[in-house]
């Protein structure tokens, strides 16, 4: 049975951040994330389509950590929440 990827479901009081990345980076990027204990979470909808999110009073931290991703992996950060990303 194929798997169908799902929308996140990202409650009030977090952020979200969109990063697009190469699908064959997906897996060593949710390691690093996960390494930063507490600053996010990751959803992967497909390819290198990812979602992070965090609580509200972590947004400096996610915004540094997607903008630093995107730098090493060669993607791109959109802000998808009212609190936009820092380019």
């Amino acid at each position: 049975m194929a798997r169908t990827p799902v929308r996140p479901l990202v409650g009030d009081g977090m952020v979200v951040r969109r990063l697009i990345v190469r699908a064959k980076d997906v897996a060593f990027l949710k390691g690093i994330v996960e390494a930063h204990e507490g600053v996010a979470q990751v959803f992967a909808e497909g390819g290198g389509d990812l979602t992070l999110a965090a609580p509200a009073d972590r947004s400096r931290e996610l915004d540094e950590l997607a903008l630093d991703l995107a730098r090493d992996f060669d993607g791109i950060v959109q802000s998808t929440s009212t609190e936009p990303a820092q380019t």
